[in-house]
């Protein structure tokens, strides 16, 4: 499958780093917002520590429709900003390629956009790309309803300068219909990324936790996504979608 990535700071370099490592995968060409050096798209090393040459546009320099004919490939991975979906969106559906998004804040509108394209291309979306979050996510939901009583309180911590709410924990709390009040978050330092439900049971507690110990755990959360996305030509997608069939035990 080949791929091209939209976004090329912290969390893309490190998605970079694995998917070029991934032999049923091909990087093609990674889209930053700022120039990469040249005025004309240009083969350049990534900042990845991989010594790998691999094709790095900027966005000021060349059309999405320019690159996508030059250059075809059959999903986007997009790791930019809100912004960035309807750059190459539209373009994209029209050719049947794929999206996998990984922005963290959409709003209604980008939401409403998403669905739209999933109607001509298969498009998945996830604000945490790993697949252990993911896991907690649907463990948080069935503890739910096997102790609906029990009082759930979302723990976040993230590194210092990130601003806002995590969209991960904001998930997490819509998942539960808890109110935004329930997520407690923390910034320090570097840590990556943890979340934490706890459950507070009469007599007893009980505590998910999944923390990210290096941003190429979200290179392997699309390696697994792009994996389960081979069967899908159409719709909307979301990791429960692509999770749930592994929930289900013989008995």
């Amino acid at each position: 499958m080949k791929i091209g990535l939209v976004g090329f700071g912290k969390t893309g370099k490190a998605v970079a780093s694995v998917l070029i490592n991934e032999e049923a995968l091909k990087l093609e060409w990674v889209l930053r917002r700022n120039p990469a050096g040249n005025k004309e798209p240009h083969f350049q090393f990534m900042e990845t520590g991989l010594k790998k040459p691999q094709l790095v546009f900027s966005k000021d320099n060349i059309t999405i429709s320019e690159l996508l004919e030059k250059y075809p490939v059959d999903c986007i991975v997009d790791f930019s900003s809100s912004e960035g979906i309807y750059y190459y969106g539209e373009a994209a559906a029209q050719r049947k390629i794929k999206i996998v998004s990984a922005i963290s804040h959409y709003g209604p509108r980008e939401l409403e956009l998403l669905k739209y394209l999933s109607e001509k291309t298969a498009v998945f979306w996830s604000p945490n790309i790993t697949v252990g979050v993911n896991f907690l996510l649907l463990a948080s939901k069935c503890l739910k309803r096997i102790a609906p009583y029990a009082d759930i309180e979302i723990v976040e911590e993230h590194f210092k300068k990130k601003s806002g709410v995590s969209g991960t924990a904001l998930k997490i709390a819509d998942a539960l219909d808890l109110e935004k009040e329930s997520i407690n978050s923390i910034r320090a330092g570097n840590i990556v990324g943890k979340h934490e439900v706890i459950f507070g049971f009469p007599y007893q507690t009980v505590r998910l936790t999944h923390e990210s110990i290096s941003r190429e755990a979200f290179g392997k959360g699309i390696v697994f996504v792009l994996e389960h996305m081979q069967e899908h030509n159409l719709g909307f997608l979301s990791f429960e979608d692509l999770l749930m069939p592994y929930f289900l035990f013989e008995r």
